[in-house]
């Protein structure tokens, strides 16, 4: 099995290690426009080489789209053009109508098998590259009907590998959920961290910062390139969720404006419920030994 990983970063960089460790891959080949990307992952061993671009396509049997999903759009088409017949391609990035109709009408359309492991750190580089990173996540694949069914076949077993369980959903509604369960928590983040630095005259406010400004900023830290294409491309649904998050802001800032009412409570006391669903095991992914579910949004 050879596999070529176009992007080098965290997911492509720990997709290296535990598809290399998993014995999945033979010989894993890394692309990767950074010079000191491909310096560094082959310091750190996550590929065997580096090739240019046309060359890693030549004769390898899974191709990992592992960049920014604007970059996504103009690479994807490029890399479908130069593969061969047998060679199968997926994509990890966090949105998908837009990838997925980029190349609707392309010749090796069923090559290709658009998917998102929901996994990540707010890390990013070759040296963000973790083990284990995936192990007990969900994968989400998309139109699937669309996929020649030995590509979607070592795609799942790519994902088996990973130790992640798959869902599969069509483009629009993976768009459509990340963008509340993923996107959403990313946008609030960011906002956040800028509330409190541009609130801030002393240093002092940093260090008396806690664990709970700790944890709930932490995702702003996370690559601005990544991100940014991923908030414009998801723009529709990015947008909706924005519009009931601030909506629950507003209800939230009213509750405390008005001392004499226990709505403040019960929207607090409302929200703890989340802890119940959280912990509650989903009904489609209680059998982990099946790995491969299937998961349904409508």
């Amino acid at each position: 099995m050879k596999l070529t990983i176009i992007g080098l970063g965290l997911i492509g960089g720990s997709m290296a290690k535990d598809l290399k460790k998993s014995n999945f891959a033979t010989e894993i080949v890394g692309v990767d426009a950074n010079p000191a990307h491909q310096k560094e992952a082959l310091k750190l061993g996550l590929v065997d080489r580096i090739e240019e671009f046309n060359d890693a396509l030549k004769q390898t049997d899974l191709v990992i789209i592992a960049i920014p999903v604007d970059k996504i759009l103009t690479v994807l088409p490029h890399v479908l053009d130069l593969i061969d017949a047998n060679t199968t391609v997926t994509d990890v990035g966090s949105t998908k109508k837009v990838i997925c109709n980029a190349v609707k009408d392309h010749p090796k359309r069923g090559n290709f098998v658009p998917s998102h492991p929901m996994s990540g750190t707010e890390n990013f580089g070759p040296r963000a590259a973790i083990e284990n990173l995936f192990e007990g996540k969900i994968s989400i694949i998309c139109d699937h009907q669309q996929s020649k069914p030995q590509h979607l076949a070592l795609v799942e077993k790519m994902y088996q590998a990973l130790g992640m369980d798959i869902a599969y959903m069509t483009s629009d509604e993976q768009d459509h959920t990340t963008a509340y369960v993923s996107h959403l928590p990313h946008v609030t983040s960011f906002a956040l961290a800028n509330t409190v630095l541009n609130k801030q005259k002393r240093k002092i406010i940093f260090d008396l910062a806690s664990g709970g400004f700790q944890s709930t900023v932490r995702l702003a830290k996370s690559s601005p390139e990544m991100w940014v294409p991923i908030f414009r491309q998801n723009k529709e649904y990015v947008i909706e969720s924005l519009a009931a998050y601030i909506k629950n802001l507003e209800e939230m800032k009213s509750a405390i404006e008005d001392e004499s009412s226990d709505k403040l409570l019960k929207l607090v006391q409302d929200a703890t419920k989340i802890r119940e669903v959280l912990d509650k095991k989903n009904p489609y992914l209680i059998k982990r030994e099946r790995k491969i579910v299937k998961l349904y949004t409508r």
